[in-house]
């Protein structure tokens, strides 16, 4: 298991956590000094009240909470947030309400879900040509035809 240091901002901050031993992603909680209240359509900033030491060559992936977002119309606004492992500011989650009510968020919620990954860096180069494939040059929808 990795280790991976977090640092609260604020005393009321939480830790994220993993709701079963076999969960993905480690919950992110709401950081807040009273409930937020989202109208329909809004899009704001809720702090987790954290910063982290993500290791080199990982990244943390921000996803919607599926409960929240089918449930109450609430997911991040940039539907996956990238924390890169040289960030050590404030995490925040930049909600959205997807639906027709308003939605109050409370101190403490589980409001997203992370997901620590590996990844690969590339060298992108410059080529006039590219290998042939079954595929090709279909797009959208294409490998669906039959």
């Amino acid at each position: 298991m990795q280790e991976v240091k977090v640092k609260k901002l604020r005393g009321n901050a939480r830790l994220p956590v993993y709701g079963t031993a076999f969960s993905a992603g480690a919950d992110l909680c709401a950081c807040l000094d009273g409930p937020v209240t989202l109208e329909p359509g809004e899009t704001r900033l809720i702090s987790i009240g954290i910063s982290m030491e993500i290791p080199e060559g990982y990244a943390g992936l921000v996803f919607a909470r599926s409960g929240l977002a089918t449930k109450r119309s609430l997911a991040p606004a940039n539907k996956v947030g990238v924390i890169d492992s040289d960030y050590r500011g404030e995490f925040f989650v930049p909600l959205h309400n997807h639906g027709a009510v308003p939605q109050t968020i409370e101190d403490g919620e589980r409001i997203a879900q992370m997901i620590l990954t590996p990844y690969l860096t590339a060298k992108f180069v410059e080529a006039s040509e590219l290998s042939d494939t079954v595929r090709g040059e279909g797009g959208f929808g294409s490998t669906g035809r039959r």
